[in-house]
């Protein structure tokens, strides 16, 4: 399995490169050209529903639309992570060169900083969602912390401050910016502005000021994490879940999201050097790996429904599996659902994975972000760990 995870990951990454990164987001549809002529449909109901047409059809309707391909801030972070977890294994300087020159471009994409004082980034579409509507550029929580990680990580490798400033200085962004107390809940929001209350967001937000505040010993900041991280952990359910967020559209339970919270919540835990958590990560764990996964090594999108098998499901699993979970049942779970995952969602002939396999269709729309930059990380983590295990005395 070791040499088809390798092939795989080698060709995503290529093809990443021979397009320059750029691609197709499941939520791109607002950046049609239709919209040059009628720019107030985005805003109402209409854009709504064009955005869900897009996402859903199994069949790329895009270029129809004038949706042009482009590079994703979120999705170069996902590859520079992958690229750096390459370079750890093999110590090829080519993985590095690559990632360096995708950092210097999310540089230059900084939301404005005139607005926002501090480093973010945000999605390269407008989105209309059933709450908000954010527009192109708007600042996210979740796309600048992987952003942040991103260039932090680079910057221990290479030592450039450059890439370390802004991935620290990301973390005041989402202090002052983000930072939310109402309704008796502490906690960060998604995006500036919106109260609405979701627990990945919220704990990715407290991990990675927490991440700072372990750094540049800033105990504020390390209470602020603390705040957020007992207000989502206050909030799990007694089987060791978590509902999607706090809103009535929100209460569904999900695999990568919860994974996104095991993950965020173990990362908080590590930056400060706590045990405060244990208890409530083995409970979630253990709810995640009994009701998300089938014996073949399927990973189940809802807790009560299979489908849509997704990539973005698998390759969050691995991260769980072996960022939460850690033992060697642990690695051997991700190492199956690698295989289930490459003998079913995997397309030879187009040398990439699909998006979503449902109950009677699939979806096999080639999106950059949502899945081949998730899939190469991934795997590119998964055989970084592999590596240093088979090394003497790792």
């Amino acid at each position: 399995m070791s040499s088809k995870l390798k092939i795989c990951k080698q060709l995503i990454l290529e093809a990443a490169k021979k397009s320059h990164y750029a691609g197709q987001d499941p939520f791109d549809g607002l950046n049609s050209r239709l919209f040059n002529f009628f720019p107030r449909l985005k805003k109402d109901l209409f854009g709504l529903i064009f955005i869900q047409l897009n996402k859903r059809s199994p069949v790329n309707i895009r270029p129809l639309l004038g949706v042009p391909k482009m590079r994703n801030p979120k999705g170069i972070g996902l590859f520079i992570l992958g690229l750096l977890e390459d370079y750890k294994a093999t110590k090829e300087n080519e993985y590095l060169c690559e990632a360096i020159k995708l950092a210097d471009w999310l540089l230059t994409q900084q939301s404005d900083r005139c607005l926002w004082l501090h480093s973010c980034w945000g999605y390269h579409f407008d989105w209309n969602a059933r709450a908000f509507f954010v527009p192109k550029g708007k600042p996210n929580i979740i796309t600048t912390i992987y952003v942040a990680k991103a260039l932090y990580e680079l910057s221990e490798v290479t030592g450039e401050i450059k890439y370390r400033d802004p991935a620290l200085d990301s973390a005041h962004f989402i202090v002052n910016t983000l930072y939310t107390e109402i309704d008796d809940r502490q906690f960060f929001a998604y995006i500036p502005g919106e109260v609405a209350f979701v627990h990945n967001a919220s704990l990715w937000g407290a991990a990675w000021v927490a991440k700072v505040a372990a750094l540049t010993n800033n105990t504020a900041y390390k209470q602020l994490a603390l705040n957020a991280a007992r207000q989502s952990v206050s909030d799990q359910g007694k089987d060791g879940s978590w509902v999607y967020g706090s809103r009535h559209h929100h209460q569904f339970i999900d695999g990568f999201h919860t994974g996104y919270n095991l993950e965020a919540l173990t990362a908080l835990s590590e930056a400060l050097d706590i045990n405060e958590f244990t208890s409530p990560i083995k409970l979630g764990l253990k709810y995640y790996k009994d009701r998300f996964f089938e014996l073949d090594g399927t990973v189940k999108y809802y807790n009560n429904n299979r489908y849509p098998l997704d990539m973005h499901s698998v390759s969050q699993a691995i991260f769980t599996l072996l960022k939460v979970g850690k033992t060697p049942a642990d690695l051997a779970m991700a190492d199956q659902v690698i295989k289930h995952a490459i003998d079913t969602l995997y397309l030879p002939k187009q040398q990439r994975f699909i998006y979503q396999k449902n109950k009677y269709f699939n979806n096999n729309i080639n999106y950059i972000r949502w899945t081949q930059a998730w899939v190469y990380y991934s795997f590119a983590y998964f055989n970084r760990v592999t590596v240093e295990l088979k090394q003497p005395n790792s």
